[in-house]
């Protein structure tokens, strides 16, 4: 009967063992889902800059690409928001775009193709560990 219960605790340890590796997996993708939510939102909040501007592909190039006046104004937050930014800045690059065709018809004026990318690190990820990164795209005409 001792051996029952000894063999009935090992099984019960193995289970609550279990459950918290469970809970400290959750926790992490918990962490990693609100820095990806945080990025997206730095990335639309600088595209909302782009669309209230000039929307010209060299006004675009001259205030939001890397390291311009607007870019400059938009990186403090991303510095503060997400962590290991300042170690790794985010880029932006704008690619004017001649008018072609788009679905539905030509497409009459031209436009820009705006390339973010935020790059991250989790404060408790080892170092050797790659920074986490996210690219979003989009077309401001």
């Amino acid at each position: 009967m001792l051996l029952e219960v000894l063999v009935a605790i090992l099984i019960f340890a193995i289970g609550v063992l279990s459950l918290v590796g469970l809970q400290a997996a959750s926790i992490k993708q918990s962490s990693a889902a609100k820095y990806r939510a945080d990025a997206t939102m730095l990335a639309d909040d600088l595209i909302g800059r782009m669309w209230v501007s000039d929307r010209t592909a060299a006004t675009l190039a001259a205030n939001f690409a890397t390291a311009g006046p607007s870019y400059n104004l938009w990186l403090p937050s991303v510095q503060s928001t997400l962590p290991g930014a300042a170690a790794n800045p985010p880029t932006v690059t704008i690619t004017p775009v001649a008018g072609g065709a788009v679905a539905g018809g030509p497409l009459a004026t031209s436009s820009s193709l705006v390339t973010i990318t935020l790059q991250w690190k989790a404060p408790n990820e080892p170092a050797a560990d790659p920074t986490h990164n996210l690219t979003v795209v989009a077309r401001i005409k």
